[in-house]
């Protein structure tokens, strides 16, 4: 994955399933991912909008899972956070004169796309409670 959002979203669902239904703090979040807690809050927003995470506000504010870790599928999390392919993009053109150039980005996104459709339908057997009781 060229991008961290989904082990970052992944460490934020298993610490908020950690807490069982108390608030946490994304000041507390980011000390154990070890990031800047406006990262935190990026990604909490995003798990927020897509009914992983629920927030109070004000003092003693954090956030809560806002479903039973078991009701949490990894497919789910991993399509909310994604960016982009598993593998990235290429950057250049490659030469259309090129018997190999020339098809190249289009069997490239046909692997591509298998690899992460594979992705996917391993995360879609897992849940977050699945995930998280490998820390217990």
């Amino acid at each position: 994955m060229s991008n961290s959002r989904f082990p970052i979203s992944l460490h934020i669902l298993t610490l908020l399933d950690e807490a069982n239904g108390n608030v946490v703090s994304s000041e507390y979040l980011a000390g154990s991912i070890n990031i800047n807690p406006v990262l935190v809050r990026k990604e909490i927003m995003n798990l927020r909008k897509h009914g992983f995470v629920g927030s109070k506000e004000g003092k003693g504010g954090g956030s809560f899972l806002a479903k039973d870790a078991k009701e949490i599928n990894l497919a789910e999390v991993y399509n909310a956070v994604k960016t982009n392919t598993i593998l990235g993009q290429s950057k250049n053109e490659p030469n259309p004169k090129c018997p190999v150039g020339k098809q190249i980005n289009q069997h490239l996104n046909e692997l591509y796309n298998d690899a992460e459709n594979a992705l996917i339908n391993n995360l879609s057997k897992q849940t977050l409670a699945d995930f998280a009781l490998k820390f217990k």
